[in-house]
């Protein structure tokens, strides 16, 4: 585990025992790592992992049903 002094704002700080108290953890490292962890989730979701990627590019080569009506479609579900 790495350790690091940090200088952070109050209002931070104020921020960071709310985290702690919210969800019970027991000191301020591990409100930041919640905090951050949740952060990054966010910030790395809009990028496509590669695995996903990858399945998405067969979705794209596979073809679909084609039905004129729903009526047709039903007839294809059921069958």
């Amino acid at each position: 585990m790495v350790q690091a002094m940090i200088e952070i704002p109050e209002e931070v700080n104020q921020i960071l025992n709310i985290v702690k108290a919210k969800y019970n953890l027991k000191d301020k490292s591990e409100a930041i790592a919640r905090v951050v962890a949740e952060y990054g989730v966010e910030m790395l979701e809009p990028e496509l992992r590669p695995e996903y990627v990858e399945k998405l590019k067969k979705l794209e080569k596979e073809k679909g049903i084609s039905f004129k009506n729903i009526a047709e479609l039903r007839k294809i579900i059921e069958a």
